[in-house]
């Protein structure tokens, strides 16, 4: 199976994200969990703090920030889709949402922006 370019870009924007949380202290939970609900990209650990982490990226020639692509309606989907995580794993712990974002750039390298506590429940229409 031949994967698109699109495809291509977001797994390693995953990989990078992975990468990049582990050398900042995080331990990995989960990847990709996936509910009729929606997904979760990253679920991770640090600090007493369960961090569920919606990664976006962009290729050199794409338009816009990664983070503009985290709409209401997706944030209203990974927060669902969190709390059925958080019951599977009996979690009542504190946890928070971030967005990484993965800049792919032309050399091959790339360049990472991770944004703490980017969305909450209450300011997606959930309480």
């Amino acid at each position: 199976m031949k994967l698109s370019e699109s495809k291509k870009n977001g797994l390693w924007g995953e990989i990078y994200a992975a990468r990049y949380l582990r050398d900042h202290g995080y331990e990995i939970w989960d990847a990709n969990y996936r509910t009729r609900l929606g997904e979760l990209d990253i679920v991770a650990f640090k600090d007493d703090v369960v961090v569920v982490c919606e990664v976006k990226t962009r290729s050199p020639h794409g338009i816009g920030t990664p983070a503009e692509a985290v709409d209401r309606d997706k944030q209203r989907k990974i927060l669902l889709t969190a709390a059925q995580f958080m019951k599977e794993i009996d979690y009542t712990g504190t946890y928070r949402f971030d967005v990484i974002e993965v800049y792919l750039q032309q050399d091959g390298g790339h360049q990472i922006n991770h944004i703490e506590q980017a969305f909450d429940a209450q300011a997606s229409g959930l309480r």
